[in-house]
Order: C-alpha cells, then sequence, then structure tokens
C-alpha cells in the first residue's frame, strides 16, 4: 500500500503536524488503526507529565486510587461477628456457611492460628 504525508490537527494544542509516509507504514505495522491525534512535542509532553489512559480516569472518582484491583473503591458489606456480635464491613457477601469476624476478632484469629 502507497502511504503519502498527511496533514493533523492536534487535539491538545491545536497547531498542525505532518503524519509522515513512513509513520503512517510503522502504525499499519503494528496493526495500530487509529492515527496520532497529539504533536509530537504534545505527546512528549503527556508521556512525561504521566499522563495516557489512566488520567482518563482520575484517581479521586475510585476512592483516592486505592481499594483493589482497578483503583475502584470496594464495596463493602454488614455483616454480624460470629465471635464478638458486633457489626462488620466484610469486602465480600456473607453467604453464611462459614464464620465471619470483625476486624479485631480476624487479627486475634489469625493471631492464634499462627502460633502452632
Amino acid at each position: 500500500m502507497s502511504y503519502t504525508d498527511k496533514t493533523v490537527t492536534c487535539r491538545d494544542c491545536g497547531t498542525d503536524f505532518v503524519f509522515t509516509s513512513g509513520e503512517q507504514e510503522f502504525y499499519a505495522q503494528k496493526g495500530f488503526t487509529n492515527e496520532p491525534t497529539r504533536c509530537p512535542s504534545c505527546r512528549q509532553a503527556r508521556k512525561t507529565s504521566g499522563g495516557g489512559r489512566r488520567d482518563d480516569y482520575s484517581r479521586d472518582s475510585y476512592g483516592g486510587g486505592r481499594g483493589g484491583y482497578g483503583g475502584h473503591q470496594r464495596e463493602m458489606h454488614s455483616a454480624i461477628c460470629a465471635s464478638c456480635g458486633k457489626e462488620a464491613q466484610v469486602p465480600f457477601v456473607p453467604r453464611g456457611d462459614k464464620p465471619v469476624y470483625c476486624s479485631d476478632c480476624f487479627q486475634q484469629q489469625r493471631r492464634s492460628s499462627s502460633r502452632w
């Protein structure tokens, strides 16, 4: 396939840049289907600032970036502690076939079982 240079407008700064025939061939060889939408200087600035796909979803929208896979806040469920009877918040749906412990009792269970 024959490629010719293309002029593209950067979506960040609005300047025109050339998407060369060599770059188009490289993109095709790599299987990329989308043309670049940012000029080389905006692409470089985005890379050095840590931007990218992860920046499209701010950490604040997922609870400060904490809480497990993908940065999503874990959904917590209420349960009654099998040891002390207090209400506990756990990151799973209690099924009723196994005991559920509050965080204090869970730590005690872990300490006592690790002594063996």
